[in-house]
């Protein structure tokens, strides 16, 4: 297509339905409207309609009354349709009445909803329902099938020849004995809900075309616009017929209605059989009004590669072809409704009047994770044989950016919890801190004083509280979208409080928990304005009867259009289709005919569809674009959305080292006799600088740190390895109460005791993971991945024992010992002094065939094992670093201290780094001892000297204020830095 051809200038000018509607009931019926009923499927279409009547009288008249299908309906009843929820709860009272049964309304509510649907269908299609859920075991219930043609008796047969005694299964059993209550439970469910007023859809619409004393009281209903019309409404139509009071108008399209010779297409599968019985007010052959869909038209079909993508483009698509100028005649239809909140932000800004038909989500909203997570505070997150919350959810709530409206301190409490001090498991007393708002969020559901009343009760008691408490503190004047979902979320779960309270619904919490999340999800919050101006945003439903003149129908796949069609019933589909209920079929067809009507008028058509094959998409197109490529002759032009990205180089820059930034590293590292605390150059830190200089100014010269998310559900590699440290140094510490000197009857000793090694592993648990005070009385309880990580670290220390035996006896020169010394460092003009070293996990003393040394051990419970280490240089090469650089540089530091010091080495001993990997001590022979140019490095006064003067020339550069902090050679690592964002880095980038 010629992006510069105008098509509204192009195509011919075409009336919309409604507005010949309108017309010919003027002529028919004149000015004054005020005896007449419109009714329509859904309530939009009486709003354009309204407009067209007006615009067509030129003048004053008499209005119609409005309204909707479902309100003739229930305008003359004489009960009323309750609520999905009450439905379910009164059907599973029936079913147990019935059945015996003693299942819970929480299994029940699922398949009860399913079994509330084939009831509604039943009634619907006013079947007998005697006759439908027959007892299929007593074939005698068959012999009266008079009301059936043959083909539908010849279903049956087939159908319940599969129940005979020649085929007996498990499932048919199953089956049939589930299957001979249905009738029951539903004259039981009927009977219980008439005695209460009450009636679900079905039931009511069946009640009132049955009514033999039914009045209706209009001059005229006109209906409009109707496609598969039921059979109570059949019933409705008729008697309205009869006396002279309906008249039909349908819309339709030559294109898909029966023609001799070519079987009926499933888009005019209803609406040709049902205006033989309810003739068409308007001329049925009228070309004008019913032949369009294949006349006059630019259609095109875009292939996208994401869902988002597609929202995006509808700023694009607007701009062009005077779409957005031609305000309400524009429409941007979802065939996947998830897509509205993505399609909101990318309306473009000169879109000043939009009508949004379909409702935002009320489950994508923020409200509703700030529900939800305190929910789960309350239920998984509640120790309730303790009396104590875990941190984990408690740390989650605080997080939201909604609590600060329920507890204005909540920021201060988290930074408390997590900064001053970590305990895993606080109390409600110490979490409340005297505040009455955090007393309230940390308010326990089941308390000694709510005795009185349920749990489930008290939960919904208590969200409501917390809502009108955040809703008191929302801005007056603020966000309204926020302030509607308040209101909207409060009012699901009252309704939730009143049915509890009255008695009518008994549920436990993991059942509120789940009616709770299925009535969000099927709530939306409404947009407030004109909704006959301007650009219309609608989901496929709410295009029924009104015509476009521009369309882009956005996600236009198989599984969106048709919708998700299934079959899930009680009800076979072999009965169902004897019996005439709404199959399978039937739902297909329905959509057909939706997505045929909505293009039939439009002049402008782009349908775009997602293409990929991930995330569950099938990348295929709906089956009605691939029919109307095939069938229709349209010309249709295929383009693909592309995204328009280009990579981008990964290539963070170089932080030049300010004064500012020197300063720091001084008052970071700088030593006098006087500083306290010391301040320490870590090999840690020192590796960092040298793998990535960006890492280390953000860490060690900004000070920031990554939010620590561990917590005690789960488990990182640091928490692990700090349990397995922890439990054995307390085990080595009380092999060495009375000596230094560790014997192999005291390994042996602590090997046979299973008792004590736990002991120490839980001890171990309780302060590195449950951050917990050996004066503490309370014992948390393990989960499943602690008690698995907890076998594994018995496992490791056994090992490491094993491995110890075979050298005792050993003399512990230290545990967990700290080793520093001095180093003088230049900094531009200035000298000064920084204490190099850390924290060794243990040095002990041993003679063995390498004759008498001391061990600098470093525990590693990785997977990893570190290859042997070629030259000093290797752990100092910047561009092609070892695989283990830090762990050779910290260990050959810890070792050079030691070997020189008369302190830690008064002996002058030899001094031999060791890399103890836990994983992979098999042999009796395992020695740890590092590998230093394929020889065991039994001294480290091998290497001390060439090691040192490069140690010196990288703390030195570290200082220099001429050399930046380069970012590191090695890409792999910044897909998992924390502060990869810092550098203009995305995981897609790396």
């Amino acid at each position: 297509m010629n992006p510069q051809t105008n098509i509204n200038q192009t195509l011919p000018q075409r009336k919309s339905f409604l507005e010949y509607v309108a017309a010919d009931l003027l002529d028919k019926l004149g000015d004054d409207l005020s005896g007449v009923a419109v009714v329509f499927p859904n309530k939009r279409a009486s709003l354009f309609f309204n407009e067209y009547l007006a615009r067509k009288a030129g003048h004053p008249v008499w209005s119609p009354e409005y309204m909707t299908i479902s309100q003739l309906f229930t305008a003359h009843a004489k009960r009323q349709v309750a609520d999905n929820i009450l439905l379910v709860a009164e059907l599973h009272r029936a079913f147990c009445r019935c059945t015996g049964s003693k299942e819970t309304l929480d299994r029940f509510f699922g398949w009860g909803q399913l079994l509330l649907a084939d009831f509604d269908d039943i009634d619907k299609n006013m079947a007998k329902a005697d006759k439908v859920l027959a007892n299929v075991t007593d074939l005698h219930d068959m012999d009266d099938l008079s009301y059936l043609t043959p083909e539908q008796v010849a279903l049956l047969r087939r159908f319940f020849g599969c129940f005979d005694e020649k085929h007996p299964t498990e499932m048919k059993r199953r089956f049939l004995t589930l299957w001979k209550e249905f009738y029951n439970i539903y004259t039981d469910f009927n009977r219980s809900l008439a005695e209460q007023g009450l009636a679900y859809e079905g039931s009511l619409y069946r009640e009132v075309a049955d009514d033999p004393n039914l009045q209706f009281h209009k001059h005229m209903y006109v209906f409009v616009g109707f496609n598969m019309v039921q059979q109570v409404e059949q019933r409705i139509f008729s008697r309205l017929q009869q006396q002279g009071k309906a008249m039909f108008y349908w819309d339709y399209d030559f294109y898909y209605m029966p023609r001799k010779g070519q079987p009926t297409h499933e888009a005019g599968h209803f609406i040709s059989a049902i205006m033989e019985h309810f003739p068409n007010q308007l001329n049925p052959h009228d070309g004008a009004i019913y032949d369009n869909l294949i006349r006059h038209k630019h259609v095109t079909l875009i292939q996208a590669a994401t869902e988002d993508i597609q929202a995006r483009y509808v700023a694009t698509w607007l701009r062009r072809e005077q779409r957005m100028e031609a305000g309400r005649k524009t429409a941007v239809v979802l065939c996947n409704e998830q897509l509205l909140p993505t399609v909101v932000h990318c309306l473009p800004k000169e879109a000043d009047k939009v009508n949004i038909t379909t409702g935002y989500p009320l489950s994508l909203s923020p409200v509703n994770s700030l529900v939800n997570l305190l929910v789960s505070l309350q239920t998984t997150g509640y120790d309730r044989h303790r009396s104590r919350f875990k941190l984990v959810y408690v740390n989650r709530l605080l997080r939201h950016p909604y609590t600060h409206y329920i507890a204005p301190e909540a920021n201060r409490l988290y930074a408390r919890l997590n900064v001053e001090s970590k305990v895993y498991y606080p109390t409600p007393e110490a979490l409340s801190a005297d505040d009455p708002d955090l007393a309230l969020l940390f308010t326990p559901v089941e308390r000694p004083e709510q005795e009185t009343q349920t749990p489930p009760l008290w939960l919904t008691h208590w969200l409501m509280e917390c809502l009108r408490r955040m809703a008191s503190r929302l801005p007056a004047q603020g966000d309204p979208f926020l302030q509607e979902t308040v209101f909207r979320t409060y009012t699901l779960i009252n309704r939730l409080h009143g049915l509890m309270a009255s008695g009518q619904l008994s549920i436990g919490v993991a059942t509120l928990q789940r009616l709770m999340l299925l009535l969000i999800r099927s709530a939306s919050i409404p947009f407030h304005g004109e909704p006959a101006v301007g650009l219309q945003v609608m989901g496929v439903l709410e295009t029924r009867n009104l015509d476009f003149d521009h369309l882009l129908l956005l996600s236009c796949n198989e599984g969106n259009l048709p919708k998700g069609v299934n079959d899930n019933s009680f009800i076979p589909y072999s009965i169902r289709k004897a019996h005439g209920l709404t199959t399978i079929d039937h739902k297909v067809a329905i959509y057909a005919y939706y997505f045929h009507r909505l293009i039939q008028r439009a002049k402008d058509v782009t349908i775009v569809y997602n293409g990929s094959t991930d995330n569950g998409h099938t990348g295929e197109v709906s089956r009605f674009v691939l029919q109307l490529m095939v069938e229709s002759g349209l010309h249709i032009e295929k383009k693909t959305l592309l995204g328009g990205q280009s990579p981008l180089t990964f290539a963070p820059s170089p932080i030049p080292k300010s004064p500012q930034a020197v300063k720091r590293l001084i008052e970071r590292f700088a030593f006098t006799p006087k500083s306290a605390p010391q301040p320490l150059l870590t090999p840690t830190a020192v590796n960092t600088y040298m793998r990535c200089g960006v890492l280390f100014y953000y860490t060690y010269v900004l000070g920031l740190r990554e939010l620590d998310e561990a917590d005690e559900e789960s488990m990182d590699r640091r928490t692990f390895g700090n349990i397995f440290h922890e439990a054995s140094q307390m085990l080595y510490e009380r092999l060495t109460r009375q000596s230094n000197v560790i014997t192999a009857t005291q390994l042996k000793g602590l090997l046979a005791s299973d008792a004590e090694i736990m002991a120490a592993i839980d001890e171990a648990f309780s302060r590195m993971l449950f951050k917990m005070d050996r004066k503490d009385a309370f014992k948390p309880e393990y989960n499943g991945l602690q008690l698995i990580n907890r076998e594994v670290i018995a496992t490791y220390i056994r090992k490491l024992l094993e491995i110890d035996l075979h050298l005792a006896p050993i003399e512990i020169v230290g545990l967990e010992k700290d080793v520093m010394e001095e180093m003088e460092i230049r900094c531009g003009d200035r000298t000064f002094t920084t204490l190099l070293g850390g924290r060794i996990d243990r040095m002990d003393r041993l003679t063995d065939g390498a004759g008498r040394r001391i061990r600098i051990i470093d525990y590693k419970t990785g997977t990893h094992v570190a290859t042997g280490l070629e030259s000093v240089a290797n752990i100092f090469d910047r561009e092609n670093p070892h695989r283990h650089a830090g762990y050779y540089l910290q260990t050959i530091l810890y070792s050079r201290i030691v070997r020189e010091s008369p302190a830690y080495n008064p002996g002058n001993d030899k001094v031999s780094p060791a890399l103890l990997f836990i994983q992979h001590t098999a042999g009796d022979d395992y020695d740890p001892t590092v590998s230093y140019g394929g020889e065991k490095l039994i001294d480290v006064s091998v290497c001390a000297e060439d090691f040192m003067n490069r140690l010196r020339q990288v703390v030195s550069d570290m200082f220099d204020p001429d050399l930046p902090f380069m970012p590191s050679y090695d890409r792999s690592g910044c897909r998992y830095c924390p502060f990869a964002k810092f550098c203009g880095i995305g995981d897609n980038k790396v």
